[in-house]
């Protein structure tokens, strides 16, 4: 699954179905059934990731994920992240930026939010922002734009230098899946809450979206942080899609149990022959 997902060289968003489930010939019964099974498995490599930070260890992994509205997002943080223990995660939720963070580099919000040693981060939208809506709606130049590119790349590459694992995620849906979710929105007054309508704006947008997100996922896709395009069209396939990557990026780093520092044996000792008064 993970390969046939990664954004390689020629990579064409638009030959991307995104009604397809890539690595997974199950039906949604058979790949909820397997996102169930597979939570044990996130939720043990991500103590045992907590448990190295808490002992020196240097590790981190940060989920990326990018998408146009309603793709779902907000399930794969839900049901996927939402697995594992919380102590353990720190999840960012980026917005237009403020004026103070307006006053600093692009990047500065960015590496406030980062994940620390023994930290799964999750950022909901991202630095990508700055590439994307800046692009279509033309809030920075073309020349800075294209400047950004390679500054998102060195930043990444440091990220991983450092230790983190980066998992980009482009959660792709259609505009007609879209039109159908905002629709279910609007008919449903518990998803009123969900609905903005600025997001018909965004919509109306949407070819320029597929377009600086061609170019973003060219310019950025590299060894060190690769874009993985996951089709989400249907939801189930979509969070099994990111299950399955951060179990993989998890297992990658090789991780192992911190050791005990202390006489194990002469501890279950003492813990028998204990005594409350």
């Amino acid at each position: 699954m993970k390969e046939l997902l990664r954004a390689g060289p020629g990579f064409q968003l638009s030959g991307v179905d995104t009604g397809a489930t890539p690595g997974f010939t199950g039906d949604k019964k058979d790949g909820q059934k397997t996102l169930a099974d597979g939570a044990d498995d996130l939720a043990d490599l991500q103590e045992q990731l907590f448990a190295t930070g808490k002992f020196g260890g240097t590790r981190s992994v940060l989920l990326v994920l990018q998408a146009m509205d309603t793709a779902g997002k907000g399930g794969i943080v839900k049901h996927v992240v939402g697995s594992v223990d919380p102590q353990g995660v720190h999840i960012h939720a980026f917005k237009a930026p403020t004026d103070e963070e307006k006053a600093h580099d692009f990047l500065w919000r960015v590496r406030r939010e980062l994940p620390v040693a023994g930290q799964l981060g999750v950022f909901d939208r991202s630095h990508y922002e700055d590439v994307l809506i800046h692009r279509v709606r033309g809030f920075s130049p073309p020349d800075v734009i294209e400047q950004r590119y390679g500054i998102i790349v060195d930043f990444e590459r440091e990220l991983a230098a450092a230790g983190t694992a980066l998992v980009k995620v482009m959660l792709h849906i259609s505009p007609e899946e879209q039109k159908q979710r905002l629709s279910d929105r609007l008919d449903d007054p518990a998803k009123h809450w969900k609905y903005n309508p600025g997001d018909l704006e965004e919509r109306a947008l949407w070819p320029a979206y597929m377009e600086a997100y061609q170019l973003a996922i060219e310019r950025t896709s590299t060894d060190e942080a690769p874009w993985y395009v996951v089709p989400a069209d249907h939801k189930w396939y979509a969070r099994l899609a990111v299950q399955h990557l951060l179990v993989d990026a998890l297992r990658g780093l090789g991780m192992e149990w911190p050791k005990a520092d202390y006489d194990v044996e002469a501890e279950k000792k003492r813990l028998a022959e204990s005594v409350i008064a």
